[in-house]
Parts: C-alpha cells; structure tokens; sequence
C-alpha cells in the first residue's frame, strides 16, 4: 500500500469504539480476570501480533502474581480474508499443569482462538481460558454460541482496526476502534 491509501483509510473510517470506552471495558475486563485467576499462578500468553496493546494494557491492572509470553498464529498475515492457520511460535511447554490465559484483540469467527485453545489442551494445560478486546457480532462462529472467557466489547459485523487490530498490516495504533468504509 501507498501511504495516501494507507491515510485515506483511516481519513474515511468510522469511529465505532472511543479510547475512552476502550479503557473502561479493560478495567472491566481486568476485575473479571483476577476475580477468575488470583490464586492460579497463571501463564498469560498474547496472541501475537493482535493482543499485544490488550496484553500491554491488562497486565500491570491484573495485581497477582502470573507468567507471561506470546505466541504467534495467523489466518490473515497482510489480507482482509482468513486462511489456513499457520503457528510463527507454537505455545510453550512450559503451559503443562498450568492455567493459560489467552489475550486476543478480536473474536470474529473464532477459528484461531479455538485452534490455539486446542492446541493448549493437547500441550497439557490445566484449563485454558480466553480474552479478547472485541467480539464480532454475527452468526459465523467456529461453534454455535462461541464466546470468549472475557470480553471487552461487542461489535457490529464490520471489518475493524485499531488498538492492536490492523488494516493489510497498518493501523494497529489507532487509539480507537474504527470501521473501513465499504467492508
């Protein structure tokens, strides 16, 4: 992409999430988490490239003692369309016996966050449990009724970027959550 198209696409979006809705959903979200996993020791794990400003935002709110790494899977690399899931770095195995909290920054579909999960388990996790920024609202999900362990916001079935989410690779800083114009 060009850095006129790159402008233009912020330029015409629309703003569905303020940064002020956003930082009040992770202070929500943060509550519910250490209300779940105060007494676990837990392994906090950020889906790369995605959940790393969640990740980045949740952790110093989340006053208990946890581990922390990443992983990296994609469906998406640089396109708007999800395709086969491809691990850049697997979970570790380090996860055996341990509660995994997983930190996403969306739930469209739920393909990637399910494949993760399930990776997880196989890997020997105690329990797997999901956070995601936002959650896509639509009747695609991996499974009927699929949601995430903790969620900050739900949203209308548009393509997004913003606060972790990108646009063909850019975007990922916008401070808010903000919608293509005609996707």
């Amino acid at each position: 992409m060009q850095l006129d198209d790159v402008k233009k696409v912020m330029k015409e979006a629309d703003l569905l999430v303020t940064p002020e809705r956003l930082h009040e959903a992770i202070e929500q979200m943060a509550a519910e988490i250490t209300a779940e996993l105060k007494d676990s020791l837990p392994v906090v794990l950020s889906v790369m490239n995605g959940g790393l400003i969640l990740t980045g935002q949740l952790l110093p709110k989340l006053s208990f003692p946890l581990e922390v790494g990443y992983i990296h899977a994609t469906r998406y690399g640089d396109a708007v369309n999800g395709a086969q899931l491809q691990w850049l770095i697997p979970p570790p195995k380090h996860i055996l016996g341990r509660a995994v909290l997983l930190v996403d920054d969306i739930l469209d579909e739920g393909i990637t966050l399910e494949a993760i999960v399930a990776t997880c388990v196989e890997i020997g996790a105690a329990c797997v449990l999901t956070a995601v920024l936002l959650d896509k609202q639509h009747d695609r999900k991996v499974l009927p009724g699929y949601k995430a362990d903790f969620t900050g916001i739900e949203i209308p079935d548009r393509f997004v970027f913003g606060y972790g989410l990108d646009y063909k690779g850019f975007w990922r800083n916008a401070p808010g959550i903000y919608a293509v114009k005609g996707l």
